[in-house]
């Protein structure tokens, strides 16, 4: 998917909090720094409110995967 202000592709974070601030039921959507622009903020205080909604576990965001431990003779 891209942006339907400028172009941009978008990844699964752009998507969940356009749904997530403006429509959850939209089809097309914003890159973060549109969405921004929009909104009167900066694209950091989006990329914290993802954060925040994701630890607060919103189905909207993927999980962040854990790194896998590097396995060792010792395992």
């Amino acid at each position: 998917m891209i942006c339907e202000q400028c172009g941009a592709p978008l990844d699964g974070d752009d998507i969940g909090i356009y749904k997530k601030l403006i429509n959850r039921g939209a089809t097309s959507f914003c890159c973060r720094p549109c969405l921004a622009e929009r909104l009167h903020c900066s694209v950091e205080l989006l990329d914290e409110k993802i954060r925040q909604f994701r630890a607060q576990g919103c189905t909207l965001f993927a999980p962040l995967t854990e790194p896998t431990p590097l396995l060792t003779d010792n395992n």
